[in-house]
């Protein structure tokens, strides 16, 4: 079986930052001496117990997540494809041709992938941490607003870098709490560039279902084209789900997580702040309260109906950065 390296025929190509036209300084990276070599499928199937049960760390709609470890002792996350799914391997092209190109502390890290008719799968960066989703809905787990702050500036800074700092602006199009992953410092990197648009070519997205119109109308704006404004608007919701520990699905009817934010923005903070975050302000607890507020304000405007009225990530990135210097002040 054909095992394509991250400079091989598949994904090849040189990894650069565009921005003013200059190339990224290269950065001392551990895991630099495996993507100089070739991944054998053997190793792979080894390294993860035959891609076993108990190995399996995640599933998303085109396949399944596995731990593994190398022979080299390192850690890996090996995203196999369900290739009985139509869009399975259009899914793998998409993310090897988006990964191939990016380099970002706040990305997940592709190693080297595996292909061929009866097997595709991606080698990355395992993050032991998880998902922001674990920490943000599980009991075991809780984050303060320093680390709230901090793990969603990582997010704002990994799609300045998409939309900002490549050659051509990279869409990600899937931004949700799940697709946020941590490594051991908690540091968050971005990923699932299974359907992103990478050369930002705009095409009509129609509902599949009556109850999603509304969504698509939010998100993509009334003539339905997909821009980085669509990113823009997703990441203001996780930022307010971030903070509320709400999911957008929880709410029926008319009501939606960005109005049920903006019904209580100020005066009523307190109402959809998560009430476990409450609970550990200390003599902090107005200020704290305060800068909340304020940063569900940025996420509001994220998520502005017309996407020329949205924020661009350049902005949210310096606001966000300034509040987490207040909050050191504090």
């Amino acid at each position: 079986m054909g095992v394509e390296g991250i400079m091989g025929e598949r994904c090849s190509g040189g990894v650069y930052r565009y921005r003013r036209g200059k190339r990224a300084p290269q950065q001392p990276d551990s895991l630099a001496s495996i993507t100089r070599e070739r991944i054998p499928y053997y190793e792979l199937l080894q390294a993860t117990e035959a891609l076993s049960e108990s190995n399996q760390i995640g599933s998303g709609s085109f396949g399944s997540f596995y731990k593994g470890v190398l022979r080299s002792g390192t850690a890996i996350a090996v995203k196999v494809f369900n290739l009985q799914l139509d869009a399975a391997s259009k899914s793998f092209d998409t993310e090897c041709e988006v990964l191939r190109s990016l380099r970002h502390r706040n990305l997940v890290k592709f190693i080297t992938s595996c292909s061929n008719l009866d097997f595709k799968a991606l080698v990355l960066e395992y993050m032991p941490n998880g998902s922001l989703e674990k920490y943000l809905y599980s009991h075991n787990y809780f984050l303060d607003i320093f680390q709230r702050l901090s793990i969603m500036i990582d997010v704002a800074c990994a799609l300045e870098y998409l939309h900002h700092g490549c050659s051509s602006p990279v869409i990600h199009c899937d931004l949700k709490p799940s697709n946020v992953l941590l490594d051991e410092d908690m540091v968050s990197h971005l990923s699932n560039f299974g359907i992103s648009n990478c050369m930002v070519k705009m095409r009509v997205i129609y509902a599949q279902k009556p109850s999603q119109h509304w969504v698509i109308l939010c998100q993509y704006g009334l003539d339905g084209l997909v821009s980085t404004k669509c990113d823009v608007y997703s990441y203001g919701i996780i930022l307010l789900e971030t903070f509320t520990r709400r999911r957008p699905n929880e709410f029926e009817g008319d009501l939606s997580l960005k109005q049920w934010v903006s019904y209580s923005l100020p005066e009523a903070v307190m109402d959809v702040v998560d009430v476990n975050f409450v609970k550990s302000m200390g003599n902090r607890f107005q200020k704290e309260l305060d800068l909340v507020a304020s940063i569900m304000k940025v996420a509001l405007d994220c998520c502005a109906e017309s996407p020329a009225g949205r924020t661009n990530m350049k902005d949210v990135v310096g606001m966000l950065q300034m509040m987490k210097i207040q909050l050191l002040a504090f």
